[in-house]
């Protein structure tokens, strides 16, 4: 039997030492594959997934309040202790829950709070949004009829989330009018490096006009730019102030009783709403705009998940008592002052 020489022992010893390593790699990446695939992420710890704070508190130079280019310290920890309180770290980690949470009771100085709330995600029916203000941008420049029939198809795209008139109405503005509105400067609901609301697509079965050139997605957004609309339509920025008070108007009184909805159905005292939300399939998302007992914020979420719907529901009664509880400790702090 003829023995091996010392290089050939030491190639052995380092394809063995590379198997080895390859192994241990391969083992590690499969536990982790295991435990990510736990029912959406009930092993979640601080060590799963981290929400940082960022260093940011207050706006960036250049930037306008306006922008929520900041997160408020303070909302963002409840944020990220309420999210570890409903298991949902493990989801963020996987960026599968986009969340994006503005505390606007005072207009002119808004506290904002988000987690993958700049990550481009598939939204459904809630980027019907953008169709909305851009049927508005056409009546107010005179290119679309100020129509009852025009406001009603509005009004079953949004409250009833009708995908034939939400088609209907892309045939009327254009696909090429929406994604101007979108990336216009004074709104930058959508950005070219970043995404935002995205419509691309009919509520169809036809093909899609352009697909989002960051995901490659047909009906997208970010919690980030869905929340700025509601922002901007609570100041009345949205076209004009009239124009903002009509689209709040066909925002109101949704008539699907699901996600936020349903949710808030649960707490005491009557929520005032303007809403849109999207479902398919294992994508469910929500927005609104909520004033409850005297309190106005934004929520907006949007999860890639089959427990989507339970996740919504709990969330927005999570994030109603955190919006409740940051005004009782100010109002607790003022008292002491005084």
């Amino acid at each position: 039997m003829r023995l091996k020489s010392r290089q050939e022992y030491k190639i052995q010893n380092f394809l063995q030492r590379w198997i080895w390593l390859a192994l241990v790699y391969c083992g590690f990446s499969l536990g982790n594959d295991a435990q990510a695939q736990v029912t959406d992420g009930h092993v979640d710890t601080d060590t799963a997934f981290v929400v940082t704070v960022p260093k940011a508190s207050a706006p960036a130079a250049g930037k306008r309040v306006t922008d929520f280019s900041y997160y408020d310290k303070t909302l963002q920890a409840k944020l990220k202790a309420l999210l570890q309180e409903q298991h949902l770290l493990t989801v963020c980690r996987q960026k599968r829950l986009g969340i994006a949470v503005a505390d606007i009771c005072d207009l002119d100085q808004p506290r904002y709070a988000g987690v993958n709330d700049h990550v481009m995600m598939y939204a459904a029916s809630l980027p019907k949004i953008a169709i909305l203000l851009t049927a508005f941008e056409l009546m107010e420049k005179g290119k679309l009829p100020r129509s009852r029939a025009n406001l009603d198809m509005l009004t079953a795209m949004i409250r009833h989330s009708s995908n034939v008139e939400a088609s209907r109405a892309i045939a009327e503005v254009g696909f090429a009018n929406i994604r101007r509105t979108m990336l216009d400067p004074k709104y930058r609901f959508y950005l070219p490096k970043e995404g935002g609301l995205w419509v691309g697509k009919a509520f169809s079965k036809s093909a899609a006009w352009k697909r989002d050139p960051i995901k490659n997605l047909s009906h997208a957004a970010t919690a980030h730019a869905t929340a700025r609309f509601y922002y901007l339509l609570e100041r009345g920025e949205l076209v004009s102030p009239q124009a903002s008070l009509e689209m709040k108007a066909i925002l109101a009184e949704p008539a699907l009783h699901h996600k936020f909805v349903k949710g808030l159905d649960s707490q005491p005292g009557h929520a005032e709403m303007f809403r849109k939300s999207g479902t398919w399939r294992i994508y469910h998302s929500d927005s609104a705009l909520i004033k409850h007992n005297g309190h106005t914020y934004i929520a907006v979420a949007l999860t890639e998940s089959s427990r989507g719907e339970q996740i919504l529901q709990s969330l927005i009664v999570g994030i109603d008592q955190m919006i409740s509880g940051l005004h009782a400790i100010t109002s607790n702090q003022v008292k002491r002052k005084e």
